[in-house]
């Protein structure tokens, strides 16, 4: 099917659309106000053999041309409708008529009809209104632009990830296991150094330092004696050590049991009336609770053979929820950090979307097909006879025309060669043809792409839109460029896709070079591909 699209060139037909040329005339408003745009409309339905010329004048009678805008193509069955539309003003109030103005159809002149507008002055009250001076010049408000916008994203970004982290920080602190010890005074011991690394009496926390001090004791006479020490008074737990060093037949002399009692009567002194001992003293104060532990270790008597089995059971016991505890320990470890990265790569890629946009981060993220040929290693050859020599993505496949073309049309042809890369279905489609001819042949350029477009139909293309303009390569090699929209039919899924197409053509002594580009419309990628393509042609000219 896509090679039907060359063949259009032996297969055009010399017939004449009889349709009646004639010159529609229209403006958007008959009535404006000064130097405001009047625009007036030129309507043409032609066959597509026909040549219209519209003006190329700079004023229409009293009006000035302000613009004059690109001519409109609509194909419509076999013929064409060129609408041509000009910006007209005038600068003066009053009423004018808008003389009519030729247009050549095939060479023969049209008139359009003439038409009379009205230029309404701005009425001015000096009574009502009241009249001010000019102003005097004001420096320009830069303003602030869009940058403020990017940076605060930062900042919300930044904030979220702060908080993230300090409430995965806290949460750790509050799930981290308390550290087991084979033995109470290996605890007890253990704590007592890290109360001292964290150095509270330097930074004057000293309520703090003798609820941990005596926290400690307290545990250890609770996992050491068995005795609710935590929560006891210290008039309680005192009284509850003599009972049970009577009970346990503990060796504790009255000193150790004094020294334990005025170390936690300071310390409820120190927590509850404020108190504030001297340095010397909470040194003496901790060296005591020190040694009340190791006394209080010293004094409990050795457990019997039935109590070391039950300590060996609680330590076999002990042993399997350390393994519990380090596998939880193990496990939460690789969840913040997963939880981690998720975070970072939500937080990079939120910072990107905001910053550059969603279809960035969708194109270089996922990827996009046009994107992968543009940043692709391109090709640069030469195809056909006479040679076009171009650029592309990716090198140009030679399809073999023998087995396709008729063998009458073939009669015709001296040589021919198609090069192709895609589908017009695929994103991206390139074709590059040369055709010499037998017999010395006038080719009709404007002829040439009207078959192009019926082929494009036959293949698929639907509502096809076409503009057409001179194009002239690097070399000054003249062509003419056809352009525009359609939808291109899927007969697979039988959907429509809505496709920009550019169409070159230019005819050489006994031959034609052509290239074609379609891509989907709307691919900013694939327009930079096109406009890469079309910069790179250099044409070879024919030769006998």
């Amino acid at each position: 099917m896509k090679l039907k699209f060359y063949i259009f060139l032996f297969l055009l037909t010399s017939a004449v659309f009889a349709q009646q040329k004639q010159v529609e005339t229209s403006i958007d408003t008959t009535k404006n106000k000064i130097g405001a745009e009047f625009k007036l409309t030129l309507k043409t339905v032609v066959s597509s053999k026909s040549k219209v010329v519209f003006p190329k004048q700079k004023t229409f009678g009293p009006l000035e041309v302000i613009q004059s805008y690109p001519i409109d193509t609509v194909k419509k069955n076999d013929t064409y409708e060129l609408i041509k539309k000009y910006g007209l003003t005038q600068f003066d109030s009053g009423k004018y008529t808008i003389p009519p103005v030729k247009i050549l159809i095939d060479k023969k002149p049209f008139l359009s009809d003439s038409i009379k507008v009205e230029v309404a002055g701005v009425k001015v009250d000096t009574l009502q209104q009241k009249m001010y001076d000019i102003k005097d010049i004001s420096s320009s408000d830069n303003g602030l632009g869009d940058w403020w916008k990017y940076l605060l994203a930062l900042i919300i970004i930044l904030g979220i990830g702060a908080f993230v982290y300090w409430f995965v920080k806290k949460n750790q602190k509050k799930k981290i296991e308390e550290e087991v010890y084979k033995t109470p005074i290996e605890k007890a011991t253990s704590l007592l150094n890290n109360l001292e690394q964290k150095e509270l009496v330097q930074k004057g926390e000293i309520k703090e330092y003798y609820s941990e001090l005596t926290d400690i004791a307290r545990n250890y006479i609770e996992e050491a004696i068995h005795i609710p020490a935590m929560e006891s008074t210290t008039s309680e737990l005192i009284a509850a050590i003599r009972i049970a060093s009577t009970k346990k037949k503990m060796t504790l002399t009255p000193e150790t049991v004094e020294n334990l009692e005025r170390v936690l009567r300071q310390a409820d002194l120190v927590k509850f009336a404020k108190s504030k001992p001297l340095d010397f003293e909470i040194t003496e104060d901790r060296n005591k609770i020190q040694k009340v532990i190791l006394t209080l270790d010293n004094a409990i008597p050795t457990e019997a053979p039935e109590e070391i089995e039950d300590q060996l059971l609680n330590e076999a016991q002990r042993q399997k929820q350390i393994r519990i505890q380090l596998r939880k320990k193990r496990n939460a470890r690789i969840g913040y950090s997963v939880a981690a990265v998720i975070f970072l790569l939500v937080t990079t890629i939120s910072f990107l979307i905001v910053t550059k946009g969603f279809n960035y981060v969708k194109d270089n993220l996922i990827g996009h097909p046009s994107k992968e040929l543009l940043e692709g290693e391109w090709v640069k050859s030469a195809y056909g006879n006479p040679a076009v020599l171009i650029e592309t993505p990716k090198v140009l496949k030679r399809m073999d025309t023998e087995k396709i073309l008729p063998k009458e049309t073939m009669a015709l042809i001296k040589e021919m060669q198609l090069f192709i890369y895609g589908s017009m279905i695929d994103n991206f489609y390139v074709t590059v043809s040369t055709t010499k001819f037998k017999q010395p042949t006038d080719i009709d350029l404007s002829k040439a792409l009207e078959g192009s477009l019926k082929v494009i139909e036959a293949q698929g293309g639907q509502n096809i839109i076409v503009k057409q303009e001179d194009f002239q390569t690097n070399e000054g090699i003249q062509g003419i460029k056809g352009y525009g929209t359609m939808s291109v039919l899927n007969p697979a899924t039988k959907t429509s896709t809505k496709a920009y197409y550019e169409l070159l053509l230019f005819k050489q002594d006994q031959g034609l070079q052509q290239i074609m580009i379609l891509h989907e419309e709307g691919d900013t990628y694939a327009n930079e591909i096109t406009t890469r393509i079309l910069n790179s042609i250099e044409l070879q000219r024919a030769s006998n």
